[in-house]
């Protein structure tokens, strides 16, 4: 057993989980317990995910994540800026990075990504309330039963339709879904799960309400 076995089997002892994330593959629960389903609004880490889900395209997550630390290096720490000006030199050492999926179209629209991330940007002052604007800026806490979440939703394919329109590659409403999931737009933590939100009792938002007002 490797030393990262260890330390996932001692951060599983006692704590339920969703069922994807009862691995001894300690990326994955560190993931699952650090990341997964929590709000980001910072926009280089949005451009991170949407990346990386796009990435993931007929691969495991468990391989994007051991690639993770690569595509940081190689894409700027996910700066859109920087990545939107790689040329063609650029893009072709990419393909020749053991570091990261080396895909061609999957690089070509990391860049391509990076200049209608960048478009975003302009017209909505930043990526994160362009995607917020969606929810109203609250999450969507979905519950549900384990092994029963959607590979996509109403929502993703709206997402999905709209930045495809704003000129973004591997956005369908799949990755889309799995990328909301990721930021914690849509938060789907499994019932019994601990990071599973508690549901809240009847009542609790008009009293929560009421204070707001005060």
């Amino acid at each position: 057993m490797t030393d990262k076995s260890r330390a996932a089997g001692g951060r599983q002892a006692g704590r339920r989980r969703c069922a994807w994330a009862r691995s001894a593959d300690a990326d994955y629960v560190r993931y699952h317990d650090e990341e997964w389903g929590r709000p980001v609004h910072d926009d280089r880490r949005l451009f991170e995910m949407l990346t990386l889900e796009g990435a993931q395209a007929g691969l495991s997550w468990s391989t994007i994540l051991r690639k993770r630390a690569g595509y940081r290096r190689a894409f700027a720490r996910f700066e859109p800026r920087k990545v939107a000006r790689f040329d063609a030199r650029r893009r072709a050492a990419l393909r020749r990075d053991a570091g990261i999926v080396r895909n061609r179209l999957k690089i070509e629209s990391t860049v391509s990504n990076a200049r209608a991330f960048l478009a975003v940007q302009r017209e909505f002052g930043s990526f994160d309330r362009y995607l917020w604007s969606y929810v109203a800026g609250k999450p969507i806490v979905n519950r549900p039963r384990s092994g029963a979440v959607p590979a996509h939703t109403p929502l993703s394919d709206q997402v999905s339709r709209d930045l495809v329109k704003r000129g973004f590659r591997f956005v369908g409403t799949t990755i889309v879904y799995a990328f909301l999931q990721a930021v914690g737009v849509v938060n789907d933590h499994a019932r019994g799960c601990f990071r599973c939100p508690p549901r809240r009792a009847p009542g609790a938002r008009r009293v929560a309400q009421r204070r707001r007002r005060k």
